[in-house]
């Protein structure tokens, strides 16, 4: 694959352009290192897909876009070609990109091409109805070095009349042509989010979604497709990430002419968006790649690509920092003594950023009360919060701070002074889940009252670091202060106000970090990842369920983003694991502790100690460096992943094992991502490397392998191998 890849360098370089349009065949073709994507304009205008795989370099071998003929009277031509953007008008009977309703129930919609517009790695193209002026633009962005593409849609109205949209989608996504196509997502719930799922695609449409206002635990909205004969690391892999906090939604869909596409946007359940005369819509972002290397070829691609750009500060941004978090040592019981002393213990282990978590504010002994109400607690913090944090700061650590700004309890004085804030429907009862209730962030006052508590907390506080979280879904959507035709508004600016908060606060507070949390991973995706430094992926920190979840987030997410704790055991499930196994799990992202060092041991401690100055040494290869899933632990009793640095330096295995059955050995691990002629320094952290040889080639490593010696329940190691 390495070799067939080089081929396409040379002519790349040499085209030096990201995005080229032949006049004479009205064809456009976009490559990356990695893809190529054409369209083309059909004899009809309408604008047709013709080809997404891996990269062509000459335009001239794509054909324009021929028409069809009908098939019959019950299959018309419309239905067997690939239209880009499809209106729903005429006899088109599949998912449609956008469908609308005009003012005299005219609802028919047939979109042409109008112009277009290159400019650098950017390209509109505008399309029109074939009466009506409603316009929509379609945006595509190239990322020629990371093997990405950006799509959405801008809708307009340019009539003299109101009209409503009813399904407003970013991109339809076309395979090739061709049967045994299989499909990868990703689902869940709580404590049990990014589990890996694949099935073959078959006739009819199957529906990835959120209807609860957040991105949602049972579904993610990121897809990959292969044609059924992919693995870990060969094959050929289409891949897309839906970047929407909201409500969104993903249709596969396989017809009965063997096409297979992939439709996404936002969600069309309770959806209805009114557009005045000269009013738009942008329809969220919709990334893309292609892989030639299997579903770990497909995730390296898109941890790069989130690091690099989409990330706040893209490559500039920092390592993240150890994390120790207050709220399993003292839940709602705060106060400044505890805290501090918490924070020292937490300093000696080597902890860099210290989080206080719920209960600093208002009436907050519980979470029946105080949500709303962001002032400190005066009981507990007398001083305010200063005192904890000049003394977090002088232990040579950043501070942090836990806030659920979304929500309100029935029991605070926000919500006694604005019941009309919530998100209701008048005279029907109202949800109170986990005891709260969802502000309407769609309001434009309640929009800058969040902004105004959070830029007020971060002007006046030495605080590096906000753990954003929203512990319920949305329900009962009303906004009964707008007309019946103007409250399904709701879905979209929510998110959109929310995104503003979060764009405010970081200009203001430029050192500000943001970790998204919805009870542990209900907001992941590549819009949220705009904005902030790490996510949640789950409330549930036991060990070995962990191995999977982490699997499953790394399909679509990069392990830099990925917040992962050491906590006391027994965990969820009742289990208890080692220690090591336990931080050397947490280890393979962005590390944190939860555990309430107030029990700890010295041994505890002295582990402890041990391992996150490991983790210091390796954790630029793990936050930044490629991620090779070597093992499963959906499908095997031991478990690996390895990682290795961007220049090839540094290299790091994680092997677990979950249970020895028949005193059987561990498998031989063959690693790679290696120099095949290097050597390198091989270091077991506890000596559990079976292999004697201080120093060996990346061949040998490679073709070869390793043996480790994992035994009994619950083993593991770390193996570090520096290039010599």
């Amino acid at each position: 694959m390495r070799r067939n890849a080089a081929l396409f360098l040379i002519p790349l370089a040499l085209s030096a352009q990201a995005i080229q349009y032949s006049e004479s065949s009205r064809v456009w073709l976009l490559t990356t290192r990695q893809s190529s994507y054409a369209v083309g304009i059909a004899a009809d205008g309408a604008v047709r897909h013709l080809y997404w795989g891996a990269p062509l370099w000459r335009m001239d071998d794509l054909p324009p876009a021929a028409a069809r003929r009908d098939l019959s009277s019950f299959d018309p031509r419309q239905m067997l070609e690939n239209e880009e953007f499809p209106g729903w008008g005429g006899p088109r009977y599949y998912e449609p990109a956008l469908k609308v309703t005009r003012e005299n129930g005219d609802r028919d919609l047939v979109l042409k091409y109008a112009s277009h517009r290159i400019q650098g790695n950017d390209l509109d193209i505008a399309l029109k109805d074939i009466r009506d002026d409603i316009q929509v633009t379609l945006h595509y962005t190239v990322y020629p070095e990371h093997g990405i593409l950006r799509r959405n849609a801008t809708i307009r109205n340019g009539t003299a009349h109101p009209l409503t949209i009813e399904s407003a989608q970013s991109a339809a996504w076309y395979l090739p042509p061709g049967d045994g196509y299989q499909l990868t997502y990703l689902t869940g719930r709580w404590a049990a989010e990014t589990q890996l799922n694949r099935e073959p695609i078959h006739e009819g449409m199957k529906v990835l979604e959120s209807r609860k206002g957040h991105t949602s635990h049972n579904f993610n909205p990121w897809f990959a497709i292969d044609r059924g004969d992919a693995g870990e690391e060969n094959g050929r892999v289409w891949f897309g990430a839906l970047a929407w906090s909201g409500n969104w939604r993903i249709t596969v869909e396989r017809t009965a002419y063997r096409q297979v596409r992939v439709t996404g946007g936002f969600n069309t359940f309770d959806f209805a968006y009114p557009l005045k005369p000269g009013e738009t819509l942008d329809t969220p972002l919709f990334y893309a790649g292609f892989s030639e290397s299997g579903f770990g070829g497909a995730s390296r691609t898109l941890h790069r690509f989130e690091r690099e750009e989409v990330l706040p500060g893209g490559k500039e941004s920092r390592l993240r920092p150890v994390l120790y978090n207050s709220w399993e040592a003292t839940t709602f019981n705060v106060n400044e003594a505890g805290q501090k002393e918490l924070a020292e213990k937490a300093a000696r282990l080597g902890v860099e950023l210290f989080v206080m978590d719920d209960g600093w504010f208002g009436k907050r002994n519980n979470d029946r009360a105080g949500l709303g109400d962001w002032f400190v607690n005066p009981q507990k913090f007398p001083q305010g919060l200063k005192g904890l944090i000049d003394h977090v700061n002088g232990l040579k650590m950043d501070f942090g701070l836990w806030v659920e700004p979304e929500m309100v309890n029935a029991d605070s004085d926000l919500y006694r002074q604005h019941p009309d804030w919530v998100i209701r429907f008048p005279d029907r009862p109202r949800s109170e889940l986990r005891n709260q209730m969802v502000l309407n962030l769609a309001r434009a006052d309640v929009k800058e009252y969040i902004f105004g508590v959070l830029d007020k907390l971060a002007g006046e506080y030495h605080i590096r670091y906000f753990k954003w979280d929203m512990n319920r879904a949305v329900s009962e959507p009303g906004w009964p202060e707008l007309a019946a035709t103007e409250q399904r508004k709701l879905w979209v600016d929510y998110v959109r106000n929310l995104y503003e908060i979060v764009d405010r606060l970081r200009a203001r507070h430029p050192q500000l970090e943001i970790e998204s949390c919805s009870g542990g991973g209900g907001r992941v995706d590549l819009g949220i990842l705009q904005r902030v430094d790490e996510v949640w992926p789950s409330d549930n920190t036991e060990a070995f369920d962990r191995l999977r979840i982490q699997e499953g987030f790394t399909q679509a997410y990069a392990p830099k983003i990925m917040s992962a704790w050491v906590t006391d055991v027994p965990n969820m499930n009742g289990r208890s694991t080692p220690l090591v196994f336990r931080f050397l799990t947490a280890m393979q992202g962005a590390l944190g502790i939860g555990a309430n060092l107030n029990r700890w041991t010295q041994q505890d401690s002295d582990v402890a100690t041990r391992m996150i100055a490991l983790y210091k040494r390796i954790r630029a290869t793990v936050q930044t460096g490629d991620l090779y899933r070597l093992s499963s632990p959906r499908t095997n009793d031991v478990t690996v992943n390895q990682y290795v640095s961007p220049d090839g330096k540094q290299s790091v295995l994680f092997a677990f094992r979950h249970s020895q059955e028949y005193n059987t050995a561990a498998p031989v691990i063959y690693l790679r991502g290696l120099d095949e002629r290097a050597l390198y320094r091989v270091e077991a952290v506890d000596g559990k490397l079976l292999d004697r040889q201080p120093q060996l080639s990346g061949a040998y490593l490679m073709r070869a392998g390793i043996n480790v010696n994992l035994r009994g329940d619950f083993d593991s190691t770390a193996v570090i191998l520096d290039r010599l």
